[in-house]
């Protein structure tokens, strides 16, 4: 099975058991491709699970997965997960291989000649706003922010069609995570690849996602729309109580402040300001 530019992901009554539990329970959906996808929920929601259905690192107990309309499950897994971009929490590099070979793993290991992949590698460092110079530390020398993004160069090396983001900024700082966030829709709209991301975090969901996939706990699909039909028009109790508008969390007004207008959470606290 070749995966074609941008291909779409169909999950057709996708079950996942562990133990005696199931944490997905006959779950069919489609994303369309070239999307940025999120998949939202608390903790034990199924999100992760979902996820590493699409690259077998988790087997699913009954259903499929396919990608661009074939089942992933006819795929060698080992090819099929170097033909998709994957990125983690933790970054996941090999603290033994320096920036430039770990961003390079992937070209390598597809044939790639030694020469050629580091080149690639110092090229698609430019892509996530690396410096050349980093490229011979070991990932213990960066700082948080700059081993995701040597995590995001990695996935990238090799224009995956489908990107698998599990929670990739969960473990930095709000300041470098917004900036991390800003790179990945940047690169979307350069690339147009397929992404499936995911996170618990209502605010990224609503900055990133061209369509949110809400999971409760069950791992029940509880919402599959538009970030703003999310927004404004919730599935469900659980849905309006996960984004904070029943407690009015999401409630904003507007302020004068010295001639502008400040937009304020319920509390008075400024939250930003309205282009003049």
């Amino acid at each position: 099975m070749q995966i074609s530019a941008a291909p779409s992901i169909e999950f057709d009554a996708l079950r996942v058991r562990y133990g005696q539990s199931d944490v997905l329970k006959g779950l069919s959906l489609r994303i369309e491709g070239g999307t940025f996808t999120v998949l939202l929920g608390p903790s034990g929601s199924g999100k992760t699970t979902l996820l590493r259905t699409v690259n077998r690192m988790v087997e699913p107990t009954a259903g499929r997965v396919l990608i661009g309309g074939d089942d992933v499950a006819s795929r060698d897994a080992v090819k099929l997960r170097l033909s998709i971009g994957y990125v983690m929490q933790s970054s996941g590099l090999f603290p033994h291989r320096t920036v430039q070979d770990n961003v390079a793993t992937v070209p390598r290991l597809l044939g790639m000649g030694k020469t050629q992949a580091r080149s690639l590698a110092i090229a698609t460092l430019a892509r996530v706003g690396l410096d050349e110079s980093i490229a011979l530390r070991y990932p213990a020398q960066l700082s948080g922010g700059q081993q995701q993004r040597v995590g995001v160069a990695r996935a990238l090396a090799t224009d995956p069609p489908v990107l698998l983001m599990d929670e990739p900024f969960g473990a930095v700082d709000p300041i470098t995570r917004r900036a991390l966030q800003r790179e990945s829709l940047r690169l979307h709209a350069d690339t147009k690849t397929t992404v499936l991301f995911v996170t618990h975090d209502v605010d990224e969901a609503l900055s990133l996602a061209d369509r949110i996939i809400v999971l409760d706990a069950s791992g029940r699909v509880a919402q599959d729309a538009s970030p703003a039909e999310v927004l404004t028009n919730p599935a469900d109790d659980f849905v309006a109580d996960l984004l904070g508008t029943t407690s009015g969390d999401r409630s904003l007004h507007l302020q004068s402040s010295g001639g502008a207008k400040l937009v304020v959470d319920r509390e008075g606290r400024p939250v930003g300001v309205l282009e003049r």
